[in-house]
């Protein structure tokens, strides 16, 4: 456990000295977001955040990481680097949609060619399969809630601090390793993020991010059997998956293709349509990712048929919100 606060602090130390060299570079360079139909912000806001937390996450491991050389870890940190770096593409100069999905799949057969899958099946190919679906679903869904200060890096700091305990808890040095440098760049990140942000991560912090989630969501290992657990990942980045669904079923609805049409149908933006400040919206929703990530360690503990009812209840207050925010307001 001193091995992950070690990981944790310096991660933090890094990430909290490093953004404002990020921002610097931003400027100079010239990558920053400026307002627009989709944005919210007022004011071109540097970018490249995702660059320090890249950095201090990456640092961290490299000093205190005593088995950093373990095959498997490699190819999770190759991966995120790849998928970092076509995020710094696209924040420099802009890709089409589907150049980086097909980025974010190579990104993803990294992980499967070295053996970071899914072992939910007795079929190689159909776990191959689910496993290349989860991490681009979850680097996409990160990326695409990355539409406010101080949401996507603060969501991924709840989810990061959960998956410490849980795999202290399970002795997974791996998964702790990498969910406490996550958790330390997050949070240092977020000192310049959180509203009003004075820097945004963009794609290159989060495609990183959520790339890495995807990762330790597949290394998460239980003393249950599995057909009682496989699903506190899915729990656990529940929040982000919703806003996902819901984008993705909005603008389908209205005819537009959901990669390439970016608006302000988040649940996010659509929690301050109905009254709430951005702060308040994004505290709210912290506290939305604390309680997923509070029944996903109860799942964790628990191991047993009881896991489902829980599954079951987050299904249908996710389908309930679902209907309320998309469908509701048409009847």
């Amino acid at each position: 456990m001193s091995t992950l606060l070690l990981i944790f602090a310096t991660a933090l130390v890094f990430a909290v000295g490093g953004t404002p060299l990020a921002r610097r570079l931003a400027v100079r360079s010239g990558i920053v977001a400026q307002p627009g139909a989709h944005r919210t912000h007022v004011g071109a806001i540097p970018l490249l955040g995702g660059v320090a937390i890249y950095g201090a996450f990456l640092i961290a491991l490299v000093l205190f990481a005593d088995r950093f050389f373990i095959p498997q870890l490699i190819s999770i940190v190759v991966g995120a680097t790849y998928v970092s770096f076509l995020g710094a593409w696209d924040d420099r100069v802009g890709l089409r949609a589907g150049v980086k999905l097909i980025g974010q799949v190579f990104g993803a057969l990294i992980l499967i060619a070295t053996g970071v899958t899914i072992e939910l099946f007795d079929q190689p190919l159909l776990n191959a399969a689910v496993t290349l679906l989860w991490i681009v679903g979850i680097t996409n869904a990160m990326n695409l809630l990355d539409n406010m200060d101080g949401l996507s890096g603060g969501v991924a700091a709840v989810a990061s601090a959960f998956l410490v305990l849980i795999s202290a808890i399970n002795g997974q040095y791996l998964v702790g390793s990498l969910s406490a440098a996550l958790l330390g760049a997050s949070i240092g990140f977020l000192v310049y993020n959180f509203n009003p942000a004075s820097i945004f991560m963009g794609d290159t912090g989060s495609l990183f991010i959520g790339f890495i989630l995807a990762a330790i969501g597949i290394k998460l290992r239980f003393a249950a059997p599995i057909a009682f657990t496989w699903f506190i990942p899915i729990i656990l980045l529940g929040l982000p998956i919703f806003d996902t669904t819901l984008v993705f079923i909005s603008r389908l609805r209205r005819g537009l293709n959901p990669l390439t049409h970016p608006g302000t149908d988040h649940l996010s933006h659509r929690l301050v349509a109905m009254g709430m400040s951005k702060r308040e919206t994004v505290l709210t929703l912290y506290l939305v990712a604390g309680a997923l990530g509070v029944l996903a360690m109860f799942c964790a503990q628990e191991g047993s048929p009881a896991n489902y009812f829980i599954a079951a209840v987050t299904l249908i207050a996710g389908a309930a919100a679902l209907w309320k925010f998309e469908f509701a307001k048409e009847n």
